[in-house]
């Protein structure tokens, strides 16, 4: 993800807030959403495949605004243009964006709610990241990033206590199709360097005021807090695919966290990091994949093509349906080369039978230089080729194992 520029407002820490506000639903009587079955990706009992888009700020503009309704319109929109599900934020990027909800929280998910109602009505599928900024928990707690890896820290609590007031809450939707933990935490996890690339500093956001060795994210770290709410989702709902937010792995994945090298990891280095970084009490394989540059491409692949083949056989190896939970080709590539990179991208998830996939991003004015998607601008192709690929993709077969 192409972090966003325009997060501001003001924020009260309190964690004496910290008791769930909403009753629990019962669950519905039939299973709602996406389930793995045999390492098939299922809806209502099919298999399934499908294309849909990153709508990041799908809830964000009502934490921002909450009389922004625009989200009725756009999942009405989408839904018409036969986009069939959005990935989106459902929570604050920055900690001062948790205000209302450590304050309020039945006006918060009041909130949260009217999305969720939004696209019961147009029927579309939806996928929540509940936690998608790295650093934005533990600073809120007043932790450093190590508590992420300490089961019995205020960090580890705070993931429970949130996954289940919002699986309590919405379990009972047909929209919800998965449940997702975060964005990206894996591309920062035991870097070389990672000194130089510790969070941000934003005092007027409510980040921590200074960052330490232990703000340096680990594996071990990270795949703690990912069980924890991996086990917290499973108590009360056992059906729905859980997804981890992970972005493809770096090309020396491997080698960060074993010699802290760069040197870039062999296809089965590659293979090993995918089943470490999903693992277990996640039935699905995340990553998102864009076009690089310089053509360096995980596990050793020449091409972004070449890459996706790769991953999906690990996957079906693994029994765990793939996710590109991202991809996408800015306009800074110009029209053509944007076009053909697109179409490239939308081929190699036809022809490698990727079953779950989305774009990034619609209807993200902050993004409007590089990567927004809006049915006005001039991206507005790439929703009419998304369309197509999933009238092709409907009926076709399993590819073999």
């Amino acid at each position: 993800m192409k972090t966003p520029k325009s997060l501001v407002a003001t924020f009260t820490l309190c964690m004496t807030v910290m008791v769930c506000c909403a009753e629990p639903v019962k669950p519905a009587k039939t299973s709602h959403g996406l389930s793995v079955v045999q390492g098939v990706l299922t809806l209502q009992g099919k298999p399934y495949k499908g294309v849909g888009v990153n709508y990041f700020s799908l809830f964000y503009r009502r934490i921002k605004n909450p009389g922004d309704m625009s989200h009725q319109k756009g999942l009405a929109s989408l839904s018409a243009a036969k986009i069939p599900f959005v990935r989106f934020m459902a929570c604050g990027f920055w900690p001062v964006d948790w205000d209302l909800y450590l304050r309020d929280k039945e006006a918060y998910f009041k909130l949260l709610d009217g999305v969720v109602k939004s696209a019961e009505e147009a029927k579309i599928g939806l996928i929540p990241s509940l936690f998608w900024h790295m650093s934005t928990v533990p600073d809120i707690v007043g932790e450093p990033m190590d508590q992420l890896g300490a089961p019995n820290s205020k960090t580890c609590e705070f993931i429970r206590q949130y996954t289940k007031e919002v699986v309590l809450r919405y379990r009972a939707s047909p929209a919800i199709w998965a449940w997702e933990f975060g964005n990206e935490y894996n591309l920062h996890v035991d870097l070389p360097n990672a000194s130089s690339h510790r969070p941000k500093i934003w005092p007027s956001l409510k980040t921590a005021r200074k960052r330490t060795k232990r703000d340096d994210l680990t594996s071990r770290a990270m795949l703690t807090a990912y069980g924890i709410f991996a086990k917290t989702v499973r108590k009360y709902d056992k059906h729905r695919i859980l997804i981890t937010g992970n972005s493809v792995p770096r090309p020396s994945a491997f080698n960060n966290t074993k010699n802290k090298s760069w040197k870039p990891d062999s296809p089965e280095q590659y293979a090993q990091i995918l089943n470490r970084d999903n693992p277990a009490g996640f039935d699905t394989i995340s990553i998102h994949a864009y076009p690089q540059a310089n053509n360096k491409y995980s596990a050793n692949a020449k091409t972004l093509g070449e890459m996706i083949e790769t991953t999906q056989k690990v996957s079906l190896k693994l029994n765990k349906p793939l996710f590109i939970g991202e991809f996408g080709a800015p306009m800074t590539l110009g029209a053509d080369k944007e076009r053909s990179n697109f179409q490239e991208i939308l081929a190699a998830i036809k022809t490698n039978n990727v079953p779950l996939s989305a774009v990034w991003v619609f209807d993200l004015p902050g993004q409007s230089k590089d990567w927004n998607i809006t049915f006005d601008n001039r991206r507005s192709y790439m929703l009419k080729l998304i369309a197509q690929t999933n009238r092709q993709i409907k009926h076709s077969p399993l590819k073999p194992r």
